[in-house]
């Protein structure tokens, strides 16, 4: 059946009105009070003890003085650190080798000392360490309840510091040369 022209007009009319009625209602503005809600969040975070320590990438070894005096440097070792109440730390260090090439120093015998001043936070290692190849030797100890930079109970100084104080015999069996050596430092905070 075909519809006239003029219901299908008023067809198309009604529709019309229909869709512009339905499009003022969904854009005409809400006169609803808006509902709020609020919530709250538990947030914690586990410190760990934790230490990172960080030398010159090389030092080198100088002659001053007397003939035969001994060679020296001084290291300076820097460190971040934070320690439990029960806890504390330490920082050594140890040669990963002798000297080489052969004919020089032997760490094995004993002929590369030092002495440690000068620590912002911790105690240096006390009197003359000899660098060894098989034992790893106390540069500093760490106080329990440490902690590096921002003052108060922590240290003011960040990063920390302290001086090794390198000190290698000048003996005449050594033959001529240029001779090197790996020491790491290693830190350690409960």
């Amino acid at each position: 059946m075909k519809m006239s022209k003029k219901r299908q007009f008023e067809s198309i009319k009604r529709h019309s009105v229909v869709v512009m009625v339905v499009c003022l209602i969904v854009s005409a503005p809400a006169r609803f009070q808006a509902a709020t809600a609020t919530t709250t969040q538990s947030l914690s975070a586990s410190l760990s003890p934790i230490g990172k320590v960080s030398v010159p990438s090389s030092v080198s070894l100088s002659h001053v003085g007397t003939t035969f005096a001994a060679y020296t440097a001084t290291l300076s070792v820097s460190y971040r650190v934070r320690t439990t109440p029960s806890g504390g730390g330490t920082i050594t260090m140890q040669a990963g080798s002798d000297f080489t090439p052969a004919g020089g120093p032997l760490l094995s015998s004993g002929n590369l000392t030092y002495t440690c001043s000068g620590s912002t936070l911790g105690t240096g290692c006390s009197g003359t360490q000899t660098v060894s190849t098989t034992t790893a030797t106390p540069v500093l100890t760490i106080p329990a309840s440490s902690c590096t930079g921002g003052g108060g109970s922590c240290s003011g100084s960040d990063p920390n510091s302290v001086s090794v104080n390198l000190n290698l015999s000048d003996n005449t069996s050594y033959a001529t040369g240029v001779y090197s050596t790996q020491v790491t430092f290693t830190i350690s905070a409960t």
